[in-house]
């Protein structure tokens, strides 16, 4: 199978090539997400369980000024996202950016980038089922953690091999509790800050907290590059929706409104939230780290059992990001299947156009991975951790570059689907790349982050390798 360049001789979407294969198939996959599920997927796809668990260390570490640090990830994420969704827009298909990076970079950039995505989430998959298993067993300790790991792991698996409609909706009532809970916890808060929250036990200091410990920039204002470090990892997964969009009933009108609406996603569920937890409090405060940023927010409005809530809401989040991690990794070998990247039986679906096999093959590399956690926590599994740390940043580096080769194409092949453009087009571009490759040179200069990007580049470079390779043999024969 070689790279096509031509948009108008690949068709992607379900029914098409992509969404058929051929003989004892099944059908390919079929449009089984609804409008309302595609509408929860986009909205919780960027509340993951880190925003919970890690706000407390930025905020430690760069003080008020880490509202600095979650705007500019977040505007990189924006822009990002407005780029893949102009290419989603135009030909929604469950490869996603790595098969637009197929077609506009060359075979070898679709093979390596749709692996390390793979490999990025089969990993997150053992780190939210651990995460889970922690919560659970604390909950009921007569079931051990690897048991509670094994459990949520089965059981999403079930829900996934069931239908795609079953992921959907799993996940729209998933991201629906972590919607509903941070809209809560922002007017609460808000309304706390300014004292007219009726029996509320904090004074209500307004914005004081912001200056009052130290200044808005306590550590200097180079603490918010340090917390741009901390933070950036806690946005991937907004790009879930596009792969998603493909089993939907309008693809092109649900990438359409998740792309235009990512900016007042974040800047209400990241920015708003964490500005209600610096105002409610001193960013220096000892229960944001001793108990997490949001706990210690609620715990000094009064609310009661305030840390048992937010188990609750985290669980849901780690559920959340355990399911979609699952969908989105057993898609994408789905997609690798079908462009002969993979084994062809990742490319086979069940007559409810499920892919069967990609599913189980991601799932089984995740129970492989927690078991890795548990035996060899700070060998293995810390380097299966590490090499897949820096991916994300990988992903938007391609989205970026495949996104100024693709709109080329589109305005040749398909120019009435540009229906999503990519604001000041190529300078937003170019001013991404340069965004994104200089916190990967930053990350050098830190020690936790020097090791991620090293063996992450190392991980890169041997699938680079393997996809060179495979060209020159497909070559020769």
């Amino acid at each position: 199978m070689t790279s096509q360049s031509s948009l108008a001789t690949e068709d992607t979407s379900p029914g098409g090539p992509e969404g058929s294969g051929g003989a004892g198939n099944g059908g390919g996959l079929q449009a089984g997400l609804k409008n309302r599920h595609l509408s929860m997927i986009a909205i919780g796809g960027v509340i993951g369980a880190g925003l919970f668990v890690g706000s407390g260390s930025g905020i430690a570490a760069a003080g008020p000024a880490i509202l600095i640090s979650y705007a500019l990830v977040g505007a990189m994420v924006v822009l990002v996202m407005r780029m893949l969704g102009e290419m989603a827009a135009a030909r929604p298909t469950s490869g996603s950016f790595s098969a637009y990076a197929d077609q506009a970079l060359g075979r070898w950039a679709g093979f390596s980038i749709g692996w390390l995505y793979w490999f990025f989430w089969v990993v997150v998959l053992a780190v939210e089922a651990t995460a889970g298993a922690k919560i659970l067993n604390g909950w009921v300790p007569g079931v051990p953690q690897w048991g509670w790991a094994l459990i949520v792991m089965i059981v999403l698996t079930v829900v996934n091999l069931a239908a795609v409609g079953s992921y959907g909706e799993f996940e729209f009532w998933f991201a629906g509790i972590k919607v509903v809970a941070i809209g809560a916890f922002v007017i609460i808060g808000l309304l706390a800050v300014f004292g007219v929250l009726p029996g509320s036990d904090n004074p209500g200091s307004g914005f004081g907290h912001l200056t009052d410990s130290g200044g808005f920039f306590p550590k200097g204002p180079g603490a918010i590059l340090t917390g741009v470090l901390m933070v950036v990892f806690s946005f991937m997964g907004s790009e879930i929706v596009t792969l998603a969009a493909g089993e939907s009933e309008d693809p092109q009108k649900a990438v359409t409104r998740a792309t235009n609406s990512v900016i007042w996603r974040i800047g209400i569920f990241y920015l708003g939230s964490i500005f209600v937890v610096l105002t409610l409090l001193p960013w220096n405060d000892a229960s944001i780290l001793k108990d997490g940023s949001y706990v210690a927010a609620l715990n000094s409005i009064g609310i009661p059992h305030a840390g048992q809530v937010m188990d609750v809401i985290v669980l849901t989040a780690v559920l959340s990001c355990l399911n979609s991690g699952l969908y989105t990794a057993s898609r994408m070998a789905f997609s690798l299947g079908q462009r002969g990247d993979a084994p062809k039986a990742f490319a086979k679906t069940t007559s409810r156009g499920v892919p069967r096999t990609a599913i189980l093959g991601s799932v089984v590399f995740g129970f492989l991975a927690v078991w890795f956690n548990y035996q060899w926590p700070d060998t293995v599994f810390n380097f299966l951790l590490n090499s897949s740390g820096a991916v994300a940043l990988f992903v938007w580096l391609v989205i970026c570059f495949t996104q100024l080769k693709m709109r080329a194409i589109i305005l040749r092949e398909q120019p009435e689907k540009l229906v999503v453009k990519m604001w000041l087009f190529p300078y937003l571009t170019w001013a991404t790349i340069a965004m994104i490759s200089f916190v990967l040179v930053y990350m050098l200069t830190d020690d936790a982050g020097r090791e991620q990007v090293l063996l992450s580049l190392l991980v890169a470079a041997l699938v680079v390798g393997v996809s060179l390779v495979r060209e020159r043999v497909q070559r020769v024969r």
